[in-house]
């Protein structure tokens, strides 16, 4: 039987005593996560990090967590290559693409540094477009459409499939804020990128790539898994799939807490999460000015009538954990299927008296 919701919370110890609103930022870890971390360090404390059966054992790890990550993106396992955030994808995609001046990106004017900082390095003319004008910026020299599937600033959807489906054009999707917190079908887009440390609450520097066609990417920053042949000069046969794009070795500890917090959540995470943002929004509404749109994904953006800063200090004091976004006079609460209404009374209670 799938477990109740007073089951599912008592998975994340933090919640017995703060409201605990930031999986946009990183999400709560659950016991079972941090004891298969622990679990693993002491193998390695007294095994050591060598030897056949320790690489054995992390490899096997990695293809654990791939087919996991895969179930959950909707994807083959051949399609997800394993990073360490969602900025780690941006740059594996953007660095292949082999984009030049004379080529387009198009944007959003709410990204975050993680995709349009790679957008910037790759050589190509970045277009900034509001988050509703996407397709009208797209021009016959648009190579590459790389928006946010859900914006970290607005918590609103950039409606990817939409932009998709009126432009035929390749899309590299920032899936920061919506892997785990809604329903993802990774394999619809080109590129979709995703951090597992916030709404899939695994440890920290976990990420996961999507690409839906690897051999049509090229490996421009490889690792050691991007080969599974080299010369002496550094020429190499790609490995098959989209491992060849995995950004690097991930220790046994952070992929036994991933595995383990990829078990986690239940079959009803996606409804009850979406049901406790429109609970947030509804009573944030009633007194603040509310940027995030009706029927959205975990996270609701307010305009706060004070200092959001001190705000922010003095909600944490009362232990409500939300976040500010800096120098947009905004902040952001991330409902996730663990919130319930007791957390968000917290937060307006003390938005009350803290004001």
């Amino acid at each position: 039987m799938p477990p109740t919701f007073d089951e599912a919370r008592a998975a994340f110890p933090v919640l017995d005593h703060l409201a605990y609103l930031n999986a946009g930022t990183n999400g709560p870890l659950a016991r079972s996560t941090v004891e298969a971390v622990l679990a693993e360090q002491l193998v390695d404390l007294t095994q050591g990090r060598g030897g056949e059966p320790y690489f054995s054992r992390a490899l096997g790890l990695r293809d654990e967590v791939r087919a996991k990550l895969a179930a959950l993106l909707a994807v083959a396992p051949e399609q997800v290559a394993l990073t360490r955030s969602t900025t780690d994808g941006c740059n594996i995609v953007l660095a292949g693409l082999e984009l030049g001046a004379e080529d387009e990106i198009v944007t959003s004017d709410s990204e975050h540094f993680g995709l349009i900082g790679p957008a910037h390095a790759s050589g190509a003319r970045v277009i900034v477009a509001p988050e509703d004008r996407i397709v009208e910026a797209v021009t016959d020299k648009t190579r590459l459409i790389a928006i946010s599937h859900v914006s970290w600033v607005s918590g609103n959807s950039l409606e990817p499939e939409r932009v998709q489906a009126e432009t035929g054009l390749p899309i590299l999707v920032d899936g920061a804020q919506a892997a785990g917190v809604i329903p993802v079908e990774a394999g619809a887009f080109g590129f979709y990128a995703v951090s597992c440390q916030k709404w899939l609450c695994g440890p920290d520097v976990t990420g996961a790539l999507v690409v839906a066609d690897p051999d049509a990417l090229r490996v421009a920053v490889p690792s050691y898994f991007a080969q599974s042949e080299q010369q002496p000069d550094g020429s190499f046969v790609p490995r098959a799939g989209a491992e060849r794009f995995d950004s690097g070795w991930i220790g046994g500890p952070s992929l036994a807490g991933l595995s383990a917090a990829l078990e986690v959540a239940p079959e009803w995470r996606f409804e009850r999460a979406a049901e406790m943002a429109g609970q947030c929004r509804a009573a944030l509404a009633e007194r603040f000015e509310v940027v995030t749109k009706p029927d959205q994904a975990g996270l609701v953006t307010f305009r706060p009538e004070t200092d959001p800063t001190e705000l922010v200090d003095r909600l944490r004091g009362q232990g409500v954990i939300v976040r500010e976004l800096p120098g947009r006079n905004l902040i952001r609460v991330s409902c996730g299927y663990w919130t319930s209404e007791g957390d968000l009374d917290r937060l307006i209670d003390g938005l009350a008296t803290a004001s």
